[in-house]
């Protein structure tokens, strides 16, 4: 069998057949899905996964990416359904395998990783040529980002994600790997571990370590940051002399297909600054 077939829990997975019925509990990887051609073969989503926005419309809902309406999967009678290891609790994961046939486990932690996740949907949904179309983009946008993070200085990063309380980005996660693209590297500079909330670490803004910060950056998403927040936060003295600016969260965080895009994204975003 193709090691494209292996999921990222290990589990190989068998091309599926023509009459496969997927359900997909992570925003960016039903993008991925439309992205394949698989328009037909999606059953289910969660109520966040809103693109391709009018392609996935008709797909019906199954709760969200934490709550998750598991009758609702049920009824839906899906052959295959699409987890991360981020976004989709463990518990949930297992009671889905008591009647769900094939439970396909994601994990990218680079951008580098979106090309054997393109690998691993385009073999097991037999979009080989569709997969390998995506992973040619990518590529393209890696060399250029390659090219791009010799030609500026390194900078300290925080990312935002979160406030009341505030929250961040471990280095080990994609969001850190992603604005590495551009050698900015987020602060602090912790690992969380391959999975649970010290990926995402709760700061205060007297933490010494924000002395080290070149810009602050405020993410779209989870939390709704606005221009508000940023001039509040450029407001506060022990953050004085820092660029605080907002920052398209999708763009950031959604891998899969959105990655590519999301390259493009950074890469102006950048230079802008």
């Amino acid at each position: 069998m193709n090691a494209s077939a292996f999921d990222a829990a290990g589990v190989a997975h068998e091309m599926a057949g023509a009459g496969a019925r997927i359900v997909s509990l992570v925003p960016s990887l039903t993008e991925l899905l439309f992205a394949l051609g698989l328009d037909r073969q999606i059953v289910g989503r969660t109520g966040f996964c809103v693109h391709p926005r009018e392609r996935v419309r008709p797909v019906p809902k199954v709760g969200g990416t934490k709550a998750v309406n598991l009758e609702a999967i049920r009824a839906l009678r899906p052959t295959h359904v699409i987890v991360n290891v981020d976004e989709n609790e463990r518990d949930t994961v297992d009671r889905l395998r008591d009647f769900v046939p094939h439970i396909v486990v994601t994990h990218p932690q680079t951008p580098h990783d979106n090309l054997a996740l393109y690998g691993l949907l385009g073999a097991i949904f037999d979009r080989g040529d569709a997969a390998a179309r995506l992973s040619d983009a990518l590529q393209t946008r890696l060399i250029k980002a390659q090219d791009a993070a010799h030609a500026g200085p390194a900078q300290n990063v925080l990312y935002a994600i979160w406030r009341d309380p505030w929250m961040t980005v471990a280095r080990d996660t994609y969001i850190s790997a992603m604005l590495r693209l551009v050698n900015w590297h987020t602060l602090p500079d912790v690992r969380g571990g391959p999975t649970g909330a010290a990926r995402y670490p709760g700061f205060d803004l007297d933490a010494p370590w924000l002395a080290g910060v070149d810009r602050v950056l405020l993410s779209s998403e989870p939390y709704r940051f606005t221009q508000a927040h940023c001039d509040a936060l450029a407001g506060e003295a022990r953050l004085a002399g820092k660029r605080v600016t907002l920052i398209d969260g999708e763009q950031i965080s959604w891998y899969g297909s959105r990655a590519i895009e999301g390259i493009d994204y950074l890469l102006s975003y950048a230079l802008a600054q």
